[in-house]
């Protein structure tokens, strides 16, 4: 019981430490996890399997059933070091003599060991029982852990010469994957001489141990933090676009929307018209009085502060929808929510506004305000339209009562 323990053991934690690669869940682009180690670990995961049962069913004398047992053991076995070789090879990204003769190295024990397998159900060359039910190795089992304890022993130190043009953490890796080859030797090798116990099995759980804590996750770790560091950068060149952007559709002088913006809300809002989307919609017209006689009379500096005045007058009582500059003394403000629903009173608060600042010889503005009419089949230039011509009927109005004063 005590050699099954040991098998189950390291099975739950090769499942818990290598669940998400086994069930192909890891999406990382790593290079060191690939095919051939996914097939590895389930290799290794069917050797723990036949490891456990071989100790109870070893335990209870079913020889037949030990017998099957022990066979799938060994071809998990011959597996796991097969794709462990490959493993190796794909990581190293070499072309050179030694990586081909581990290739075929590899290729060679795959076939041999599998033969030797299939002709040990006729004639015992791998392993037996006997009568009493007890577990007999032979040859070809001798020479099969001889070669193991050479491609481990002889790919690791290849990974550690490897490993010297290379720093850091990348040499940590490295080194690691050699080390796993150096445990392997190591429980090979005892393997060789204690064949009932489980030492194959705690050799693959610390070796896999190794490369989980100090390979996967770290490199996991470096992805995670090269992620964030991406989504960081993302993030500000959004920022730098959005500011840029805010530049584009920005009035230089006064600081609200200019003529590109009002273009484009133009274009999404008629594009909403079109599509039924809208079924309220207001627009005021603004044109300023008297620029031209501030610009000629008191200098282009004055004209400046005064179309910020204007700008900033006309924010002030429609608060919440967009303004646009448009030309140098025109402005449009396209009604929202509360500004569309209380249109009349505002622009009533407007006019009075504007009475006093003739009084004042302040900031006067005519506006021209319509609503979209879908029973009259509107566009969003009709309604500017008819907004335009009230302006220019407002500012002679206007223009008249300036006059008088």
């Amino acid at each position: 019981m005590a050699y099954s323990s040991i098998a189950i053991l390291a099975l739950l934690v090769h499942i818990i430490i290598n669940f998400d690669v086994l069930r192909k869940k890891d999406k990382s682009t790593s290079k060191y996890l690939n095919k051939s180690y996914r097939l590895f670990l389930l290799s290794v995961m069917l050797n723990y399997i036949m490891d456990a049962l071989w100790g109870l069913l070893y335990n209870a004398k079913l020889v037949k059933l030990v017998y099957i047992d022990t066979f799938f053991y060994f071809a998990a076995m011959t597996l796991a070091v097969f794709f462990w070789t490959k493993y190796v090879i794909e990581y190293l990204q070499e072309r050179n003599i030694f990586i081909k003769i581990l290739s075929l190295f590899g290729w060679a024990y795959l076939i041999l060991d599998s033969i030797s397998l299939i002709v040990n159900f006729f004639y015992p060359i791998k392993y037996y029982f006997d009568p009493d039910g007890t577990y007999h190795a032979c040859i070809t089992r001798y020479l099969a852990l001889g070669i193991q304890i050479f491609m481990f022993f002889i790919t690791s130190i290849y990974v550690f010469v490897y490993a010297l043009k290379y720093k850091g953490k990348e040499k940590v890796r490295r080194r690691t994957i050699g080390g796993f080859g150096i445990v392997m030797t190591l429980f090979v090798l005892a393997q060789y001489f204690y064949p009932l116990l489980p030492l194959y099995s705690i050799g693959y759980l610390l070796g896999i141990c190794l490369i989980h804590t100090f390979v996967l996750e770290a490199e996991k770790e470096d992805y995670r933090r090269q992620l964030e560091e991406h989504i960081s950068k993302e993030e500000e060149q959004k920022k730098e676009l959005g500011s840029t952007r805010k530049l584009a559709y920005t009035d230089a002088l006064t600081g609200i929307k200019n003529k590109r913006a009002f273009t484009e809300a133009q274009e999404e809002m008629q594009q909403s018209i079109s599509s039924g989307l809208i079924n309220e919609l207001g627009i005021i017209v603004c044109d300023l009085n008297s620029l031209k006689f501030v610009n000629d009379n008191q200098g282009h500096e004055s004209g400046d502060a005064y179309i910020k005045q204007a700008s900033k007058l006309i924010c002030n009582v429609f608060k919440h929808s967009p303004v646009y500059r448009i030309g140098g003394d025109e402005f449009v403000v396209i009604l929202r929510g509360t500004d569309y629903k209380n249109r009349e009173t505002l622009l009533n608060d407007f006019d009075k506004l504007m009475y006093e600042n003739i009084i004042k010889e302040g900031v006067v503005i005519s506006t021209g305000l319509d609503i979209y009419s879908k029973e009259k089949g509107d566009t969003f230039q009709t309604v500017f339209e008819r907004a335009d011509k009230k302006m220019y009927a407002r500012k002679k109005i206007l223009k008249d009562m300036q006059e008088k004063i």
